[in-house]
């Protein structure tokens, strides 16, 4: 049986840092949706080797968060529709019952945490900044599932949890920041949260995720329709 002095401190490598960053300034709105990254310019920039920013890049190809085309480059992944309504169908199946444990887990802290991301949301929406109001929502849902107790829920929930954040700011947030109804949404679902309903809750959020998809799919069209690769309707 090996003892404790096998036991080292490993510091982030190089890579995993830049990942860090990348992912970052993806969810961030840092990069369009289907945009190129250069590695050569990101290199220079982290001044650093091509090969740590490579692996970075592969690292957030597993996440889903980027493409990488041989003989081509990098490119920001850009959902389909389809890809757009699995997720969201994922969502619906997930985040309830994630809700039901947190408030079995732990309820005080999951409606602290939700009434800190619906002020942050708020407050966003005082000042029409957009990346601030989708980190808010992404903050308001994830805490389901930082509070449900339960691993293996949690990492499920991880395998889309970036992709989803950068959908939120790309496709979501510029809307949502401007409008009252997804944020009286989530103000009604720590509601419904709060008080324990949790039929109601789920009803809700099934509406709230069907209602995001349909805005995912509608603004996903109008960018590109606006890159001028379909035409607008």
């Amino acid at each position: 049986m090996l003892n404790s002095s096998f036991k080292i401190e490993t510091p982030k490598s190089l890579a995993n840092r830049i990942a860090e960053r990348l992912r970052e300034a993806i969810t961030g709105g840092e990069f369009a949706l289907g945009a190129m990254i250069p590695e050569e310019t990101l290199a220079s920039s982290f001044g650093v080797s091509r090969t740590p920013v490579r692996e970075a890049l592969g690292q957030l190809q597993l996440q889903g968060l980027v493409v990488i085309r041989p003989q081509r480059g990098s490119y920001v992944f850009e959902p389909s529709a389809d890809d757009i309504a699995a997720i969201c169908e994922f969502r619906c199946v997930l985040e309830p019952r994630a809700a039901e444990l947190s408030y079995a887990h732990d309820r005080e802290g999951t409606v602290t945490t939700l009434q800190a991301a619906i002020a942050e949301m708020e407050a966003a929406r005082s000042t029409r900044d957009a990346v601030r109001y989708g980190r808010a929502d992404t903050h308001l849902h994830e805490a389901f599932f930082n509070h449900c107790g339960n691993p293996y829920m949690q990492a499920a929930y991880a395998t889309a949890a970036t992709k989803i954040a950068a959908m939120r700011t790309y496709l979501s947030a510029p809307t949502d920041v401007l409008h009252n109804d997804g944020f009286q949404q989530h103000s009604q679902l720590l509601a419904l949260f709060s008080a324990g309903d949790m039929a109601g809750f789920e009803r809700l959020m099934r509406h709230h995720v069907t209602g995001t998809r349909d805005n995912y799919v509608r603004s996903l069209h109008n960018l590109k329709a606006a890159k001028g690769e379909i035409t607008a309707k």
